[in-house]
């Protein structure tokens, strides 16, 4: 694992950062830091801004697998607009670099509950190169997977002109051709959202059965002028390194610039799972119940981003964040005042 040490004061600097070894904290134990960051995306970068700017030793660990990696652009962020995530990556761990935070590039294997010694429980954080830090506090932003539909060109083509947000991507691509691809329950609903950026769109039922539409399934399709076409998808057809087709089982093909699928969201929860926190169950996977300020149900952990939920766009993790890390602040300010009044 290489540390990314976020601090003017540390030597060895390459590709616009500084690098360090992490190992001190100024007390001694080297291994200590107030708040230990898992994920490194638009909540955990944000969530560190705050922290660091609020003056806490924070640790930033970040596995480098951003949902949105296979997107060229993010759109609907003010100021942002058109952005590359990797750029916008860059640029927010450039930021926390001016405030000695600390980004270590790999993952959290293992998280446990500890007792600092004066009452305040703290986390005992195994990262996977076998070693282990501790925290006070804990925030995961480790995000979700988005586990696509098994046809032939849907992944190589997803982020391109495969999508599955017109929120994201429908500006970029209006007015093409549609099509949408039937995978879960909510494929009509999609089906009929980006008919607001085409007029031009195609169902592709695909191994849903037609007569499993509801009665007002088929009448909101039309209404929206969304055709459907029964018949399992085979694979998608390219060429030129460009969408021009979705071919069915029996061969025919249908002309579509752009396929809209519904990705099956997987949570990365298993971090959150191990300390026993609280999930809820939804139809797009199980998330922790949390406060509107993240914080889950085991005392001194929050969540942010798509680590609560499936929508959660790229402003909302950098909200969700933020506000994790606010509300850190006051909690460890008001625990260490509680602690010294009663000593």
């Amino acid at each position: 694992m290489e540390v990314v040490a976020m601090s003017e004061k540390s030597g060895n600097t390459r590709d616009g950062f500084t690098h360090g070894t992490g190992e001190t904290d100024g007390t001694g134990t080297g291994t200590g830091y107030d708040v230990v960051v898992a994920g490194g995306g638009a909540a955990g970068l944000s969530a560190a801004l705050v922290l660091g700017r609020a003056r806490l030793r924070t640790l930033v660990v970040d596995a480098g697998e951003p949902r949105n990696a296979p997107s060229p652009h993010m759109q609907g962020y003010l100021s942002r607009d058109g952005m590359s995530p990797a750029a916008f990556l860059a640029v927010g761990r450039e930021e926390i670099a001016g405030y000695g935070v600390e980004l270590l590039a790999g993952r959290v294997t293992d998280v446990t509950r500890n007792d600092a010694g004066t009452g305040d429980a703290g986390f005992a954080v195994l990262l996977d190169g076998g070693r282990t830090v501790h925290a006070r506090r804990l925030i995961v932003a480790t995000g979700l997977k988005d586990e696509l539909p098994a046809v032939p060109g849907v992944a190589e083509r997803f982020g391109r002109d495969v999508l599955h947000c017109p929120f994201c991507h429908g500006w970029e691509v209006r007015d093409q051709p549609f099509g949408v691809l039937a995978s879960s329950a909510m494929s009509v609903h999609q089906a009929l959202m980006v008919s607001r950026w085409s007029k031009d769109v195609t169902f592709f039922l695909h191994t849903v059965a037609e007569e499993e539409l509801s009665d007002q399934d088929l009448r909101r399709l039309a209404a929206a002028g969304v055709g459907v076409v029964p018949g399992e998808v085979a694979e998608l057809v390219v060429e030129d390194d460009r969408l021009t087709g979705v071919r069915l089982a029996d061969g025919s093909v249908h002309a579509r610039s752009v396929l809209y699928v519904g990705p099956r969201p997987v949570p990365q929860t298993g971090l959150l799972e191990r300390l026993g926190a609280e999930l809820s169950e939804t139809p797009f996977g199980a998330y922790p119940v949390v406060d509107p300020t993240g914080l889950t149900s085991v005392p001194g952990v929050w969540a942010a981003g798509n680590a609560i939920g499936f929508a959660e766009q790229v402003v909302h993790a950098a909200s969700g964040g933020y506000r994790a890390a606010a509300a850190i602040v006051g909690d460890l300010l008001m625990t260490d005042l509680d602690a010294a009044v009663t000593a």
